[in-house]
C-alpha cells in the first residue's frame, strides 16, 4: 500500500484506441495515476483475470427530458435516463438543450440544468439545439455560452418549428467558426419529407411504415450535401449525426477528399433494423419510427463498411426514449391515427455498447481498440471532454470492466431506462459491462447498481480536439 492506492483493477487486459495490453491500473483521489505490473495494493480491489478493462462509454447523442409537444412526454427523465446508460457501461453523456422559439439560450440551460442536478448517475455536459437564431442568440448568447463551456450545438434542416433555413444554418456556422465551437447537423430535406407526406395522406396512406417511405434516402443525401455544402462556404468542420446508408456516407466521403473536416457519426438503429420493422401488427411499427428511419440490409452493410474503414468517428444512441403503450408516447390519440402524430424516437443508450460488442468485436468487425474509438475516446476528443475517453494516467477513472463471455438476450424487462420496450427485444448479444467505475467509484459491481443518483456531475467543455 506504499503507493497509497485507492483502487486498484489487477490482471485485466487494458484497451485504449491504440493498444491492448495486459496491466494493472492504480487510482488514487478519482483519477488513474498508475498503469503497470504488479501494482501495490490498493484499500479496495477488483480482479479483472480475462476480462477487458475498457474506458467508460461515452454517448453523445441523447434526449432526455425534452419537450415533445403537446400531450407527449419523453419516457426518460436524467434519474432514468443516466441509470440506464450507466448499466450499459456509460460514464458521460452529452444530452441536448433544447431552444424553445422566443426563449433565450441560458434560460433554457438553466431549466435543464435544474431537471439533472442531484439526479444524475453518470457524469453529463449540453450540447445546444440552436432553434431561434436570433440576433441576440447569435451575436451575444452563443459565444458567451461557448466561453463558458458549452462548445457545440445543433441545427435542424427538418421538422418544422426546429428547421433553419440555409441562411440560419450559415449565420449559425459563421458563430461556430468565430467561437471555435462545433456544429452539428440533422440532414433531412423538410420540403420534399413535406410534399411525400401530402402524397401520402392523399392516398389513405397513413400507417407507421409511411413514415420511412416519406423519408427516404433521397431526403438524407441531399440534406447532407447541402450541410456539407454550406460548411464549406463558411469554412467549419461540422458533425453529420446518424447517418443511415450509403449515399449519405459517400457525401461525407467526398467532403473530406475536398480536404473538409468532416465528423461522421451512426447509431445502432442503422446496423440492425429495417424499415420491414415499422410493418409491425397492430400498429407495432410505430415502436421504430425514428428520424432518418431505418433503411435496408445494403444499407446496414453500408453503415457497417462505415464504422470498419473510418468513415464513421462517433457511435452513438440517439436515446429518444418514449412509451409505446400510452396515451402520452407513441399511441397518443393521434399517433393512432397517423404516422404523422408518432413521436420520432427510440430509447437505447442501455443497449448501445453491448450491440456494438458483440455484432462488431465478437464477430470480428472492429477490433478492440476500434471499438474504444468508437464509443469513447472520440466523441472526447470532437467534444472537448478533456479527462474522458481513456485509460491513461492522469485521466478520471471512469471504467467499464466487461466480460466478454457473458452472453445475455436483450428483454427489456431488463433494463433500466423508463420506456416500456427496446427496439431489440430478443436480440442475442456476448459480452456486457459487468463492473463500471465513475470517478474511481464502483458505481456498477457484478451487474447490481451500487451507485447513487447525485454521484454523477455536469462537466465543462473545451473547444473540439480537431
Amino acid at each position: 500500500m506504499s503507493e497509497g492506492f485507492d483502487l486498484v483493477i489487477r490482471g485485466g487486459t487494458v484497451a485504449t484506441a491504440s493498444d491492448v495490453f495486459q496491466a494493472d491500473i492504480g487510482i488514487r483521489e478519482g483519477r488513474i495515476v498508475q498503469i503497470g505490473e504488479a501494482l501495490g495494493r490498493g484499500t479496495e480491489e477488483i480482479d479483472a483475470t480475462g476480462r477487458y478493462v475498457l474506458p467508460g462509454g461515452i454517448d453523445s447523442h441523447v434526449h432526455i427530458a425534452q419537450a415533445s409537444g403537446d400531450g407527449i412526454v419523453m419516457a426518460d427523465d436524467f434519474e432514468s435516463g443516466t441509470r440506464s446508460a450507466l448499466m450499459g457501461g456509460n460514464t458521460t453523456i452529452l444530452p441536448f438543450c433544447l431552444q424553445e422559439k422566443g426563449q433565450s439560450l441560458r434560460a433554457a440551460l438553466q431549466g435543464y440544468h435544474a431537471l439533472a442536478e442531484g439526479n444524475c448517475y453518470t457524469d453529463h455536459s449540453f450540447h445546444l439545439i440552436v432553434a431561434d437564431p436570433s440576433a441576440s442568440v447569435l451575436g451575444q448568447e452563443l459565444p458567451a455560452l461557448v466561453e463558458d463551456g458549452y462548445t457545440s450545438f445543433k441545427v435542424f434542416m427538418t421538422y418544422e418549428g426546429l428547421r433553419l433555413n440555409d441562411a440560419q444554418i450559415l449565420e449559425t456556422m459563421d458563430v461556430a467558426r468565430r467561437t471555435g465551437a462545433l456544429v452539428m447537423v440533422h440532414c433531412e430535406n423538410e420540403d420534399a419529407i413535406r410534399y411525400l407526406i401530402g402524397r401520402h395522406e392523399a392516398e389513405g396512406n397513413l400507417a407507421p411504415r409511411a413514415h420511412a417511405s416519406t423519408r427516404p434516402v433521397a431526403v438524407e443525401r441531399e440534406a447532407t450535401h447541402r450541410a456539407l455544402s454550406l460548411a464549406e462556404v463558411v469554412d467549419v468542420p461540422v458533425v453529420i449525426v446518424h447517418v443511415s446508408n450509403g449515399p449519405a456516407i459517400d457525401e461525407i466521403r467526398a467532403a473530406r477528399a475536398r480536404g473538409r473536416k468532416v465528423i461522421g457519426e451512426t447509431c445502432p438503429q442503422y446496423l440492425m433494423l429495417t424499415a420491414d420493422d415499422l410493418d409491425g401488427m397492430n400498429w407495432e411499427g410505430a415502436k421504430f419510427v425514428c428520424s432518418p428511419p431505418p433503411r435496408d440490409a445494403d444499407a446496414q452493410k453500408a453503415c457497417w463498411n462505415g464504422l470498419e474503414t473510418g468513415v464513421f468517428d462517433l457511435f452513438s444512441s440517439d436515446h429518444c426514449p418514449f412509451r409505446y403503450d400510452d396515451p402520452e408516447g407513441k399511441l397518443n390519440p393521434k399517433g393512432k391515427t397517423s404516422f404523422r402524430h408518432i413521436p420520432n424516437g427510440i430509447p437505447g443508450v442501455e443497449t448501445r455498447l453491448p450491440i456494438l460488442f458483440s455484432e462488431g468485436v465478437m464477430k470480428g468487425r472492429i477490433d478492440l481498440s476500434r471499438f474504444v474509438a468508437l464509443t469513447a475516446t472520440n466523441h472526447a476528443k470532437v467534444y472537448g471532454l478533456e479527462r474522458k475517453g481513456r485509460i491513461a494516467v492522469g485521466m478520471d477513472a471512469d471504467i467499464a470492466i466487461w466480460d466478454p463471455a457473458e452472453r445475455r438476450t436483450i428483454r427489456h424487462a431488463e433494463l433500466h431506462d423508463g420506456a416500456d420496450y427496446t427496439p431489440y427485444e430478443g436480440l442475442e448479444v456476448e459480452g456486457w459491462p459487468t463492473t463500471v467505475l465513475l470517478g474511481g467509484k464502483v458505481m456498477v459491481r457484478d451487474s447490481a447498481l451500487v451507485g447513487r443518483k447525485g454521484d454523477g456531475r455536469y462537466r465543462s467543455r473545451s473547444r473540439t480536439g480537431l
